[in-house]
């Protein structure tokens, strides 16, 4: 069946409140792996236009006359669902909560944006979602705004971090949703090329504390870029140091919870196959800000080094943006990336971060799906088995901030 033979049906329960979408969906879609991503996916859409907030949204799965799997992703490939399944005639549900934002502050004030985000979904005023998966099927979705308590987890951090757009790029950020139940919201606001100051200075920060409300996280990871910056008084013990104070001190003043997280390592061994520190001070400074702060902290750079040591040199290619020619339609030259990270990568680091929150106890871990189980950075997920269905757009591009 053809996305031209399926019947859609939109319905408005309320003005904005509610929507329905009736649709049934058995597209043949490409499989796709981190290892291969598909260059020619097919997937379902659904949008619509809503004021900026959280929202929950309920998907019912399946088909009557044939099993399905669905995978979902929200706004910019923010991974939200993971491949349900649905026995023939049976129509599960699952509820997940969806962040959406604009640039817009207050007084005629907006987040400066560049090319990349301009026209994004991730700062439209739309919620959009894509279903995918060679068995997708999807019967209806519901969507209602998201209730006053639910939390939201607001991520301040660099291309790392980030809803980066196209495959094969990803951030640890984008895939941290799937993680959570429907109490739990993720507004990444991480963005590509950016260090504490200048995502300041773009008034990204403000932009999160003008919606940030008690029981929220920040969470807080810088020092790619900010490690490049020069002038006087400039350095991880220095500026750097007193700057992330600064974001710890304006989360608790909105009776919210910092969290400060160390850079994941890049992709640089020496030779006898154990990582190397690019950062200079920048990783213990921010581990010193945290301890000084008495604020959580999430060692990312540590959980990383054990991450890629059980890769090795070799195998740890595949969890980042490493393909040869022609893997893609015009891309004509190798991608070789190592500090950016491909979906089965930025996944990985998700489930370091993730096991982070349960070592730290932080409240958050209650809010956990019940399929999340512990993780040891030195068994990783093997890539073999690892099957999230790629999104079709897709750039060869570099992201800001290497």
């Amino acid at each position: 069946m053809t996305c031209a033979d399926q019947r859609q049906v939109l319905m408005s329960r309320h003005t904005i409140s509610a929507v329905v979408l009736l649709a049934f969906l058995a597209i043949p879609l490409s499989r796709a792996t981190a290892a291969t991503p598909a260059t020619n996916v097919t997937r379902h859409t659904f949008e619509r236009q809503l004021p900026e907030g959280n929202y929950l949204v309920t998907v019912t799965f399946g088909r009557d006359d044939a099993p399905s799997e669905t995978t979902v992703k929200a706004e910019s490939r923010r991974l939200m669902l993971e491949r349900v399944p649905a026995a023939a005639g049976e129509s599960p549900k699952r509820t997940f909560t969806v962040n959406i934002r604009t640039p817009a502050l207050g007084e005629g004030k907006k987040v400066k944006l560049n090319a990349r985000e301009d026209g994004s979904k991730t700062w439209d005023d739309q919620l959009s979602l894509e279903f995918l998966g060679d068995r997708a099927a999807v019967r209806s979705v519901d969507v209602t705004p998201a209730p006053p308590q639910t939390i939201t987890i607001y991520l301040a951090g660099d291309s790392t971090v980030t809803d980066q757009a196209n495959e094969p790029w990803a951030g640890w950020g984008q895939m941290l949703p799937r993680f959570f139940t429907k109490d739990v919201a993720v507004a990444n606001h991480a963005e590509s090329g950016r260090a504490l100051r200048s995502f300041r200075a773009e008034k990204r920060l403000d932009k999160i504390l003008s919606t940030i409300k008690p029981g929220d996280y920040l969470f807080i990871q810088f020092g790619h870029n900010d490690m490049k910056e020069k002038g006087e008084g400039v350095g991880a013990f220095t500026s750097y140091k007193t700057d992330l104070k600064k974001y710890i001190a304006v989360a608790r003043e909105r009776g919210a919870y910092p969290v400060v997280v160390t850079s994941m390592h890049r992709r640089r061994f020496d030779e006898n196959g154990k990582i190397v520190n690019t950062f200079g001070d920048y990783i213990e400074a921010a581990r010193q800000a945290a301890a000084e702060e008495k604020t959580p902290l999430i060692d990312l750079n540590a959980m990383s080094e054990k991450l890629y040591e059980a890769w090795a040199p070799e195998q740890s290619t595949k969890a980042f943006v490493h393909y040869p020619a022609d893997t893609f339609p015009g891309q004509d030259k190798p991608l070789k990336d190592d500090t950016h990270h491909n979906v089965y990568g930025a996944y990985e680091l998700a489930r370091c971060v993730v096991e982070c929150i349960r070592a730290a106890k932080l409240p958050l871990a209650d809010h956990l799906t019940e399929d999340v189980g512990p993780f040891d950075p030195a068994t990783p997920d093997p890539i073999e088995t690892f099957n999230v269905p790629a999104s079709p757009a897709r750039t060869s591009k570099v992201p800001e901030g290497r």
